[in-house]
């Protein structure tokens, strides 16, 4: 499909935070249309990994509410299912788990195409038998 727009971290952010008015006034008129589906965003896995670390050591925002911040953000109708399902998964796993966001997405993506896991992380031995 070629009308998907790749979202970067910093308009995410903008959005989310409204901490600098025109971008965040930019970013919030292309969300009323993925909210809606009229607009068809992606999220790379990367960009949701960066988005956790900024609110988390920048912004000092909470683990659970950073993830259900996300959550709710990748729920909306226009973001891409090639992956939203699986970043979902990843932030459910993050939120609830003593996890590395990147081995929470590594795991759900194996979940979720019934793959298997190669890693030597010890924290990913928790859910990979």
């Amino acid at each position: 499909m070629k009308n998907i727009i790749v979202l970067d971290t910093n308009v995410i952010l903008r959005y989310l935070l409204k901490d600098h008015i025109e971008h965040f006034q930019q970013a919030q008129e292309v969300m009323l249309n993925v909210i809606s589906g009229k607009i068809i965003v992606y999220v790379p896995d990367s960009v949701l990994a960066e988005c956790i670390y900024v609110l988390l050591k920048f912004y000092k925002v909470p683990k659970t509410k950073v993830c259900e911040i996300l959550i709710a953000f990748l729920s909306y109708q226009g973001i891409s299912q090639i992956n939203r399902d699986i970043l979902i998964d990843s932030l459910k796993l993050f939120s609830a788990h003593n996890i590395d966001i990147v081995d929470a997405i590594v795991y759900a993506t194996a979940n979720y195409q019934q793959w298997q896991v190669f890693s030597f992380d010890q924290d990913m031995k928790k859910f990979v038998q």
